[in-house]
């Protein structure tokens, strides 16, 4: 019950940390995030389409089963990602993945502060720990993401599975 309880607090104060940015809700899911207002991969990464860009990173619940990251390996700015395909790696203290593009499109910027401090994708996955910004060359690939609600089930019976 302790630990219930326990549990219960750190969730809730996770969830203030988050709260800086009015227009996105976390939903809690265990220890992890999710957040409303943002596309959602199978392979557990994330967008936020902005404008003409579109943000790509690492999601609350993939960090987490990652463990603590120690390396970070990103595209050359000017480059060009495909949907479903590698794009670079994320090396943490159990094991290196590779990190897909959720969409395609062209590298405008990569998140520099990740090659001195990778430990960003797990203290702030979806603000500091941001791992690209692409400008999309096909935005209807979006639609096929999931939503926050939708992420958060899939991750429950993913976890459920295992």
């Amino acid at each position: 019950m302790a630990l219930r309880i326990w549990a219960s607090s750190t969730a809730n104060a996770l969830r203030l940390s988050s709260a800086t940015r009015p227009h996105f809700s976390p939903l809690s899911r265990c220890f992890s995030s999710v957040l409303e207002g943002l596309k959602y991969a199978n392979s557990h990464e994330w967008v936020k389409h902005e404008g003409s860009v579109a943000t790509i990173g690492i999601t609350d619940h993939a960090q987490d089963h990652l463990g603590e990251v120690v390396f970070v390996e990103l595209p050359e700015i000017g480059g060009s990602v495909t949907k479903a395909t590698g794009f670079g790696a994320v090396e943490s203290v159990k094991a290196t993945s590779d990190v897909n593009s959720p969409i395609s499109g062209e590298v405008v910027e990569v998140n520099s502060k990740l090659s001195a401090t990778p430990g960003l994708i797990n203290s702030s996955p979806y603000e500091d720990g941001w791992m690209i910004k692409v400008k999309p060359s096909n935005p209807s690939e979006l639609d096929c993401l999931m939503g926050a609600k939708d992420y958060t089930k899939f991750c429950e019976e993913e976890d459920a599975a295992h």
